[in-house]
């Protein structure tokens, strides 16, 4: 059940937050409802969203987009009720009011419901590459937005070449050693370079500092675990994503989302 979110560093207009497929569905209860955007579609069973007085029934390649602060609760009907989902965000994140024209209720069903499950399918590969391909996957959250709001698609684009010499082997480092005390001297260390130079490819490449892209993506492997293992401690997490001091931890949690660790488990479960 592969469950992706997005580190906050990201600069595109439009990107997503979280995405999933093949997800085991809960059931979910919001009185305030979602800070954003939320798309939920079936891809096994079927599920019942309610929205006020609507309840809504979700059969396969059947969704449902809800705007943020939506009331809202959802379940499925039976066993097994599979899901895939994306929640958006981006610098550009106020004007989707505006492109899916301040509707607070969008549902999807038959061919429609196909092409959002294979832009979603695309976008997750993307989640999947080393490193993250934030220009590709923002290309497609966009292409999801035009789809939902009207049917309408923009065509597919490649992304920005990586610096495959210096940038890729660190981003490969980072994300296998993410749990151990990296340093910016060491990682440059093990291409060869000074640690001027591999900050300023990182700035070139990725839009952020080797500091931030590292802090980013072990705040991403904690919201993971954060869901993935609802009963592992916060203090547990913390040491699994290379945080020995549980405190600076949350620190960074609450920098990076606006919201403690205990909070976004509360918020998503």
């Amino acid at each position: 059940m592969p469950i992706y979110f997005n580190s906050t560093l990201s600069r595109e207009p439009f990107q997503f937050d979280s995405l999933g497929i093949h997800w085991e569905q809960e059931p979910n209860r919001r009185p305030k409802g979602f800070p954003l955007y939320h798309y939920l579609q079936t891809e096994k069973g079927i599920g019942t969203v309610v929205v006020g007085k609507e309840r809504y029934l979700l059969e396969e390649d059947q969704g449902i987009l809800l705007a943020p602060g939506v009331p809202h609760e959802y379940h499925g009907e039976g066993d097994g009720w599979v899901t895939l989902f994306a929640t958006f965000s981006g610098l550009l994140q106020e004007s989707i009011p505006m492109l899916l024209r301040n509707a607070s209720v969008l549902l999807t069903e038959g061919e429609k419901g196909k092409a959002v499950r294979d832009i979603i399918q695309k976008a997750v590969e993307c989640f999947e590459e080393t490193p993250v391909n934030l220009y590709l996957a923002s290309v497609y959250s966009y292409q999801l937005l035009l789809l939902l709001s009207d049917g309408r698609t923009m065509p597919e684009r490649t992304g920005n070449p990586a610096m495959e010499k210096y940038v890729r082997p660190v981003l490969k480092l980072i994300q296998d050693r993410y749990m151990e005390p990296l340093t910016l001297e060491e990682l440059s260390g093990r291409v060869y370079v000074s640690p001027q130079y591999l900050s300023r490819l990182f700035l070139q490449y990725m839009g952020c500092s080797v500091y931030e892209y590292l802090t980013g993506y072990r705040i991403t492997r904690a919201k993971e675990l954060l869901l993935r293992c609802p009963d592992r401690r916060i203090q547990v997490i913390a040491n699994d994503v290379g945080y020995s001091d549980t405190s600076h931890f949350i620190l960074m949690f609450r920098r990076a989302t606006e919201m403690t660790p205990g909070a976004f488990r509360r918020m998503h479960l």
